[in-house]
């Protein structure tokens, strides 16, 4: 029989450590950034550039989530694991924004970007 599951439970670690997640998460495949380029006359074409992969969602603020820890992370390995059966890797990865504690849900929006990402 197969799996028709394509929505549900996630899982997202940092260097193998599990956050408290919640909400929705988003993957971000960008390798590639296209752009169009018009001119006065008409569309010209496209510029294409690198993408910035990332992953991104809400965090429970638990006991064990430290603001200043999740600001330290530069050089980590991200996964995420969907309810689908697909894994994510974001390799070389960063925190890239600032983090505010949201206090009416108790939750932390957090952003990794990486060097590269990968389907499993």
């Amino acid at each position: 029989m197969a799996n028709n599951r394509i929505a549900g439970v996630a899982y997202v670690k940092f260097d193998g450590r599990q956050l408290p997640i919640k909400g929705n998460w988003e993957v971000g495949f960008n390798r590639l950034k296209r752009e169009g380029i018009a001119g006065q006359d008409r569309v010209h074409g496209y510029k294409e550039l690198p993408g910035v992969p990332s992953i991104e969602g809400d965090v429970s603020s638990t006991a064990d989530v430290s603001l200043p820890e999740l600001l330290r992370i530069t050089d980590a390995t991200v996964t995420l694991e969907h309810a689908n059966g697909k894994v994510y890797v974001l390799r070389n990865a960063w925190t890239a924004n600032e983090y505010t504690l949201q206090t009416a849900e108790g939750q932390i929006k957090v952003r990794f970007e990486g060097m590269e990402i990968d389907e499993l």
